[in-house]
């Protein structure tokens, strides 16, 4: 296990991320002064974001229906636990958006080469008290899948 997002777990025989991209930022207001540099002052954190791009290979590695489970996930609106293969707990996030590529056809369309790039909003604040809170729906996701 690579990653797992609520019930889906990244994997090579699921979908496997080349890479984690993650951005965080922290947000300072600005004020122009007269004669002075423009003050500032901290607001607070702002948007976290996890970039995942990958490739799934159907014929070797990874499955076209994860991308689906991950579309499932994505149509309920809610916010996913987001746990590393180590164990590290990064909090909830919401899928934002996943795009996906297919190339190098057989000929009745399947395609042999899949790239992905599925991106992540954190909204928890550091609550871990709510990791819990997908659970059920992930399960009835996964039942509709098997």
């Amino acid at each position: 296990m690579m990653l797992a997002l609520g019930m889906f777990v990244f994997s090579l025989s699921t979908a496997a991320y080349q890479e984690l991209q993650r951005q965080t930022e922290w947000r300072h207001a600005s004020n122009n002064r007269i004669g002075a540099v423009p003050a500032r002052q901290f607001l607070g954190r702002g948007d976290d974001t996890i970039t995942l791009p990958g490739i799934i290979l159907p014929e070797l590695a990874g499955s076209a229906l994860s991308l689906d489970a991950i579309r499932l996930m994505a149509n309920t609106g809610k916010a996913w636990p987001m746990v590393e293969g180590t164990g590290r707990i990064y909090g909830l996030w919401v899928i934002e958006s996943l795009s996906e590529t297919k190339t190098l056809f057989f000929r009745d369309g399947t395609p042999r080469r899949i790239e992905f790039n599925l991106s992540l909003k954190r909204i928890d604040d550091d609550r871990i008290d709510l990791l819990g809170a997908g659970t059920a729906v992930g399960m009835n996701i996964l039942r509709r899948l098997l």
